[in-house]
């Protein structure tokens, strides 16, 4: 992992330092006794071979080899509790920072960023970053400190046989370097491939409902499987390179067994060395196995941690675009006036003279203390995105939306949207029961919640529930109705003391008559908070202090309920079409 990207995990390594150092220290230990095994052996081997030992003489080594064992085990239990321990604390922070980094991203972030890449993130990736902090550092060191203390034991016995053992280590030298960077780059691939895939999968089971009902199954697997053949295509290309790469070490590590065996075993029969001396060799050129391959396995995780750390590194050193301006407020003093001058926004990657695209175009409009504003229009017309502008969802590319003549931009967003409640198109609910999905953690009193139940029309519901306010209501809500689920989400607004209350279209998946109970609720605010009421259902805007219709980002008209009725355009023809569907639906 190269130093650039190595920064993210480098905080957690040093609150863990002492671990660290113990499991080490511990790791190293082990590489000593490791050590000693094979002159134990070479003492025996020579006094059998000399006729010098007795049968009850071998006992001592036996069971020195078996107390050094034991010893072995135990520190072999220290160092993979701390290093590898420390490794999921690496993965633990990692996952966690990124959790709330991805949360402070701004809604454009994911308009352009799709979800199974972020999850992707948060597994494979972090994975990957955490085998190379835990395994990595394990083989590293015994690469590092194993590998040159067998070196030096070999040595020791006989110099000339060793620098013969070491002639292939130039050749696992330059072959790491040339599959290293190889690897890295396949491994990104493969990552990007995992993302695909990732995204892929939970798109079509998020639509299960939808692939069942229109038979779309045939397709959904299609689109999964060729997600899938790429994946595999992308990890057969990295196992063209991983599969030269670790036979290659192996058949070096080979050839120096061969050049033990042909040259010690010459220099043995020649009595240059006992034949003790030769078995020890062969114990330490075993040991220096290890070493030799777990540089390429070494290799193999760095660079698999490389890779993901560098695109975990794209994703964290992406700033949001929406964030605290320096120095910004942090209260706005009531009574509390909203107010849109000369607002234009376009959606990335869209062009701003774009009729097409939903933005919006120059809108100036006012909102006085606790007045009611009613806005509907075309869909498409960039009524939505005028309500995300308030709490800063989104920022205008021009003009500005300010509270109390202050810009958004130069308050604080807990500061800002502490002010405002606001109800999106969508409702969205989370695996929890009624109760968590209204009230999200806040504490509340029971009266408190009764009275916006039965604002928000949910008594009915909920007497309906075996469990009350206690029923779970799944995944995204998938055991209510839409107009459950609508309800749910209003009562969890209305429970919010905010002056400001942005409704976008509260009432389209209700039935009329439940309509008119949240209409009335959110009349019965009127007065007390200011209301920006976004509906195609005309009806509920009766009693608006002002409507205003939008159509292609601008302002098409304005006034109140009955003027607009009178005056030609947009608003009276859907009024009338609206007033003949409901003459219709009640014959």
């Amino acid at each position: 992992m190269r130093l650039k990207s190595l920064y993210l995990i480098t905080p957690t390594l040093a609150a863990n330092r002492a671990r660290i150092i113990v499991g080490l220290i511990c790791l190293i230990i082990v590489d000593i006794l490791q050590l000693i095994v094979p002159r134990i052996i070479k003492r025996a081997v020579d006094d059998l071979t000399l006729n010098d030992a007795a049968a009850t003489a071998l006992w001592r080594p036996a069971v020195t080899i078996i107390g050094i064992g034991l010893l072995i085990g135990a520190f072999r239990y220290v160092w993979r509790r701390n290093l590898l321990g420390t490794s999921r604390r690496v993965e633990e922070a990692l996952r966690n920072r990124l959790f709330s980094h991805v949360q402070a991203l701004s809604p454009a972030y994911f308009d352009r960023t799709a979800t199974g890449d972020v999850m992707a993130h948060a597994t494979n990736d972090i994975n990957q970053v955490r085998m190379a902090t835990g395994m990595g550092m394990v083989a590293l060191n015994d690469a590092v400190i194993l590998g040159t203390a067998a070196v030096g034991f070999m040595a020791y016995i006989d110099l000339h046989l060793t620098l013969l053992v070491l002639i292939p280590t130039p050749l696992i030298v330059i072959g790491t370097r040339y599959f290293s960077r190889q690897m890295h780059r396949r491994y990104q691939q493969v990552q990007m491939a995992f993302s695909e895939l990732t995204e892929a999968v939970r798109e079509r089971l998020a639509g299960i409902r939808i692939v069942k009902a229109y038979s779309w199954q045939g397709q959904a697997s299609r689109a999964v499987h060729q997600a899938s053949t790429r994946y595999v295509g992308r990890n057969i290309e990295l196992v063209r390179i991983t599969g030269a790469f670790l036979p290659m070490m192996l058949f070096l590590t080979n050839l120096s067994m061969a050049i033990v065996l042909l040259v010690g075993g010459r220099l043995t029969i020649l009595q240059k060395i006992t034949p003790g001396e030769f078995v020890a060799f062969i114990s330490y050129l075993g040991l220096l196995t290890w070493p030799m391959m777990a540089m390429g396995w070494v290799t193999n995780l760095i660079q698999r941690g490389r890779a993901s750390l560098d695109r975990l590194q794209v994703i964290l050193e992406t700033e949001p675009a929406i964030q605290d301006p320096p120095g910004g407020r942090r209260e706005i003093s009531p009574p509390h006036t909203l107010a849109f001058e000369d607002v234009r926004f376009h959606y990335a990657g869209r062009s701003q003279d774009d009729n097409a695209a939903p933005a919006l175009k120059g809108i100036s409009l006012r909102a006085a203390p606790g007045e009611s504003i009613g806005l509907t229009g075309p869909p498409g017309g960039g009524k939505s995105t005028l309500l995300q502008m308030v709490p800063r969802l989104y920022d205008p590319v021009g003009g500005a939306v300010r509270i109390n003549g202050l810009d958004l931009r130069t308050v604080r967003l807990d500061s800002l949207r502490a002010l405002v409640t606001y109800v999106p198109q969508e409702p969205f609910l989370f695996a929890a029961s009624v109760r968590e999905n209204i009230t999200l953690g806040r504490a509340v009193s029971e009266a408190q919640l009764a009275r916006v139940v039965e604002q928000a029309a949910l008594t009915a519901t909920l007497d309906y529930f075996p469990r009350g306010l206690e029923t779970p209501v799944g995944e995204k809500g998938i055991v209510l109705s839409g107009g459950q689920k609508q309800r749910i989400v209003l009562a969890r607004a209305l429970l919010a003391d905010s002056p400001f209350l942005l409704l976008d279209d509260p009432i389209s998946q209700v039935d009329t008559a439940t309509a008119g109970q949240i209409v009335a609720a959110v009349r019965a605010l009127q007065g007390q908070r200011t209301l920006l009421l976004v509906s195609q259902r005309l009806s509920a805007l009766r009693h608006c202090d002002r409507v205003v219709v939008i159509d292609r980002g601008r302002i098409a008209a304005t006034g109140r309920h009955d003027e607009l009725v009178r005056r030609p355009g947009y608003y009276a023809e859907a009024w009338r079409r609206q007033a003949l569907e409901e003459e219709r639906d009640a014959a």
